[in-house]
């Protein structure tokens, strides 16, 4: 508790607080007016209370724990802003003794509060693998700070401006700290400089070019060639294909970073998967029901729509969300997608949600695929709130529900704060694995045809699963390594 110079009592009530959050940190205070009171009032609904928002601004480059030492002849150094031993913040500094020095994604991960990877030393280019906000989020931030180039995809460059300024918008309303602004968002657009698949690029001493790397459209694998050796980043990555792309191949190298998010765990064959999925829709149709589908709207929706339209049944499936702009992207990309022709008829098929009035046909739909994929907003929380009366009804979650997103929430209570309330959902809940990430026993496969002599394990929880793998891949000839963030090795 703090004093103001009118006497009244402050209350910390928040901190927002992270050693490595890049330029902000923000504290919330709240004050109750009435003069000096010697005991801590309640922070309660019928306190008069006044919020007060202070922001601490960092200077660039001062939270850096990056070693900036030369890097002895030979070797490559790396760290990790984020992203080692956790799913999402992902950012990694790459240098060796020649001084290149290259930076590889800079996301966070958008939960309430925001986690946020450290701050990065000076870096004039950084390479965006794909699209999602976990590895994209930030990036603005590195443009504005140290005026850096963004190299990605074609079709990933028409993705982030929508991205970024969904972002901004989603942390203007929830009232949630953002690094940066609309003016470095806008920096950050006339920044990027795009490449195609097997382009090389040159960087200092070092070429790199990108792969493709089968998680959604556009999202690239880096192979990087430096001195004598070379090096692929996987990125998210899948090597099974999906309805839109087709998977990744491994290439041989002699040092490997590969994501891990689903180490020690193996997914469902994909068609009988599908199959489970269709046989539910069917279920739900045929006793009168419409089926909620929340799904991602980069990547996943599209595929949820071409399982739908591939069943050859006679649905009226709707479309709604972020995903629908996003589908008009990968149209107008046809070089990243498979079967673009496939995709414009189920554009055709599909009846695309543009109005109020076309929401309101939607509910008695047999289908509705919306956003968001974890029901933490979106327009499946408007079609939710309205079907959650009839039991015919049922939402048929896509993926993996996070800790403390709404359709965890819902998963493990029945329960769900829908526009600030919170609601019972007395509905059939079923979950299916759509993931485009590769398994443990395809990330086994990856990287023991990639070949390398060090493989760096990153994008995945420090738990049994990554040990698994660090114990199946490990023998005389490779070496496993589990980083840190926020330390600087040598390989």
């Amino acid at each position: 508790m703090f004093k103001s110079e009118r006497g009244q009592n402050i209350i910390v009530s928040q901190i927002i607080y992270r050693k490595f959050i890049p330029r902000i940190s923000i504290f919330i205070f709240y004050w109750k007016e009435g003069g000096p009171n010697p005991s801590l009032p309640k922070v309660d609904e019928t306190s008069k209370l006044r919020k007060i928002v202070i922001m601490v601004l960092y200077t660039p480059g001062s939270t850096t724990n990056y070693d900036s030492s030369p890097v002895e002849d030979g070797k490559l150094r790396y760290h990790f802003l984020g992203g080692g031993p956790e799913v999402g913040n992902v950012g990694c500094i790459l240098e060796d003794s020649s001084g290149t020095r290259l930076q590889i994604d800079y996301g966070f991960v958008p939960k309430k509060p925001p986690t946020y990877p450290e701050e990065g030393p000076p870096v004039s280019d950084v390479i965006l693998t794909h699209s999602h906000i976990d590895h994209v989020g930030l990036a603005p931030w590195i443009v504005a700070s140290h005026g850096a180039k963004l190299h990605c995809t074609e079709l990933t460059a028409a993705v982030l401006e929508m991205i970024w300024r969904d972002t901004y918008k989603v942390s203007s309303i929830e009232g949630q700290p953002l690094p940066w602004d609309k003016r470095d968002l806008e920096e950050a657009l006339d920044q990027i400089v795009t490449h195609s698949f097997d382009e090389w690029v040159e960087h200092g001493e070092w070429k790199w070019r990108f792969l493709p790397a089968g998680h959604i459209p556009g999202a690239a694998m880096v192979e990087i060639q430096f001195g004598e050796r070379n090096l692929l980043w996987s990125g998210d990555i899948d090597t099974r294909s999906s309805p839109c792309v087709i998977g990744a191949k491994p290439i041989k190298s002699d040092i490997l970073f590969l994501e891990s998010t689903y180490a020690g765990k193996n997914q469902p064959d994909r068609e009988s998967e599908v199959q489970r999925f269709i046989n539910r829709v069917v279920e739900v149709v045929e006793r009168g029901g419409t089926c909620l589908i929340p799904s991602f709207a980069n990547g996943r929706g599209q595929d949820m729509l071409r399982y739908l339209w591939e069943s050859n049944l006679d649905l009226d499936v709707h479309y709604d969300g972020m995903g629908k702009r996003i589908l008009n992207h990968y149209l107008s990309h046809p070089d990243y997608i498979r079967d673009v022709e496939v995709f414009r008829k189920i554009k055709r098929w599909a009846r695309l949600v543009s109005s109020k009035s076309d929401r309101k046909k939607a509910i008695d739909a047999d289908v509705i695929v919306t956003t968001s994929g974890m029901l933490d907003g979106g327009p499946a929380h408007w079609y939710l709130n309205r079907l959650r009366h009839d039991q015919r009804n049922a939402v048929l979650l896509t993926g993996y529900q996070a800790e403390g997103s709404g359709g965890r929430q819902m998963l493990d209570s029945s329960r769900l704060k829908i526009f600030g309330k919170l609601v019972d959902i007395n509905l059939e809940v079923d979950q299916f694995s759509f993931s485009n990430h590769a398994d443990h026993s395809l990330l086994v496969d990856f990287a023991k045809d990639v070949g390398a002599n060090d493989v760096v394990l990153f994008h995945g929880n420090r738990d049994d699963g990554q040990e698994l793998l660090k114990n199946e891949l490990e023998n005389e000839e490779t070496r496993i390594h589990q980083p840190d963030n926020c330390r600087s090795y040598l390989i």
